[in-house]
C-alpha cells in the first residue's frame, strides 16, 4: 500500500507494484487486491516501481478487508485474465463472498497449514478438495470441521513466497470468495429439496 487519500468522498487506494507488472493497463482496467475486483482510475511510474490508484467504496470497505489496509502493508495482485492465458487454478470473479479469521497456524518444515474460521452462510459452499479463493489465491480446501465453522488450507514453500498467505497470523482476517459452480449447484439443490419439502 503506497497511499491512502480521501477524493470527494471516496477512498482512494495507491498500490504500488513492481517494474512491468502494469505494462499495458490502461483506466479502467480490472485489478484484484487481495481478492477483491477493483477498477484502475489512475496508473503512474516511478523509476523503481508503479503506482495504480483504485477507488473504493465504502460497502466494499465495510464487507472485505480492504479497510483494514494501511500504508506499507502488501497485498496479493492479479490482473484480469485474457483469452488464451493459462488457467492455473479455479477461475474466480473478484466478488468477496465474506470473511474468515485466521484461528490456527502450523508449520511442518517449510509447509504451513492455516485453519480458517468462517460464518454460517458459508459454510455450505465449503467441500473437502473443493476450490476457494483466499485473499485472490486459488487455493483447495482440506480438513473441514462443521461443528466449528472451520477449513483448512495448505501452503506449499511456492505459494508463501509469493503471496502474502504466509505472513498471516492467527486473528488476522481473510477475504473470501467461493467457486461459483460449487454455489450454483449447493443452491439448487437446496432450491429443489426445499419445494419438494413445500409441496410433500
Amino acid at each position: 500500500m503506497h497511499d491512502i487519500t480521501d477524493v470527494q468522498g471516496v477512498t482512494r487506494l495507491s498500490m504500488s507494484f513492481p517494474r512491468g507488472a502494469t505494462d499495458g493497463m490502461k483506466k479502467g482496467a480490472s485489478v484484484a487486491i487481495a481478492g477483491v475486483c477493483l477498477t484502475a482510475v489512475h496508473h503512474g511510474a516511478g523509476p523503481e516501481e508503479e503506482h495504480v490508484d483504485f477507488d473504493v467504496i465504502d460497502e466494499t470497505l465495510r464487507r472485505t478487508t480492504l479497510g483494514r489496509l494501511i500504508r506499507g502493508d502488501r497485498a496479493n495482485f492479479e490482473r484480469a485474465a485474457r483469452f488464451g492465458d493459462e488457467v492455473g487454478g479455479h477461475i474466480v470473479s473478484g466478488h468477496v463472498f465474506g470473511r474468515g479469521e485466521i484461528v490456527s497456524r502450523t508449520e511442518v518444515g517449510d509447509n504451513l497449514a492455516l485453519v480458517i474460521r468462517i460464518d454460517d452462510d458459508v459454510v455450505p459452499y465449503i467441500l473437502e478438495k473443493g476450490f476457494l479463493s483466499v485473499d485472490g489465491c486459488s487455493m483447495t480446501i482440506g480438513q473441514i470441521d462443521r461443528d466449528a465453522n472451520t477449513f483448512s488450507i495448505h501452503l506449499i514453500p511456492e505459494t508463501r513466497t509469493v503471496t502474502t498467505l504466509g505472513a498471516l497470523k492467527v486473528g488476522d482476517a481473510v477475504n473470501l470468495e467461493v467457486d461459483p459452480m460449487t454455489q450454483a449447484v449447493v443452491d439448487t439443490v437446496e432450491r429443489v429439496l426445499a419445494e419438494r419439502r413445500h409441496e410433500g
